[in-house]
């Protein structure tokens, strides 16, 4: 199970923020305490035991990425969660609770503005003062969607799907043959040595 966590600090007014650094959207000055925390917890999610977090964001980074996405192609919050969730795997997506006040955000600071478009969802594109800020941070850009798709690729390693595949096969494998009205005990201890010689090969991998 994942589990987002959001804050963030100082206050905004239409196109500011107090505290801002540097004009823009990254860095530990414009809301480094704040942006989302990432905590894996539940054994049968995948993630490791005790709930332990760890950041993928912070609240400026979020913004930057936000950003870059839209410049893409004019986006809604749904679809940004969706972009970012597809592009590590599932392993990631924030959630509408920080993303829908970041746009706001954004919006407020002019460095995104409402498009028109069909149905209820406000779709966003990018101003050009949004563009002149992803062309000044541009390597900080770069660096955190290489953290998207670094995040993605842990995901795809790590994913054992193939695993639960094979057990869900062998599952099936062992209730037939051991519910079946001829098996005894020599049949058994057959089996059990099979299972016992896979662990062993298993143990000794490298």
């Amino acid at each position: 199970m994942i589990i987002f966590e959001r804050g963030f600090c100082g206050s905004r007014g239409k196109h500011g923020l107090h505290g801002m650094h540097r004009g823009g959207l990254g860095g530990r000055g414009f809301g480094g305490r704040g942006g989302f925390t990432v905590r894996w917890g539940g054994d049968d999610e995948g993630g490791p035991k005790g709930g332990r977090s760890r950041r993928m964001f912070d609240s400026g980074e979020l913004r930057l990425v936000l950003l870059k996405l839209i410049e893409e192609q004019p986006r809604h919050g749904y679809d940004l969660i969706r972009e970012i969730e597809g592009r590590t795997g599932g392993a990631y997506a924030p959630s509408p609770g920080v993303i829908y006040p970041t746009i706001t955000m954004l919006d407020d600071m002019g460095m995104i503005e409402e498009r028109h478009a069909e149905g209820a969802k406000k779709q966003f594109a990018i101003t050009i003062a949004g563009q002149a800020l992803l062309t000044e941070r541009d390597a900080e850009v770069e660096a955190l969607f290489a953290r998207l798709a670094e995040a993605g690729a842990e995901r795809q390693r790590t994913d054992g799907g193939p695993i639960r595949r094979a057990m869900g096969n062998l599952r099936q494998v062992l209730h037939h043959r051991l519910t079946a009205e001829d098996i005894d005990a020599d049949r058994l201890h057959e089996v059990a040595a099979l299972l016992d010689e896979v662990a062993q090969k298993i143990e000794r991998l490298k």
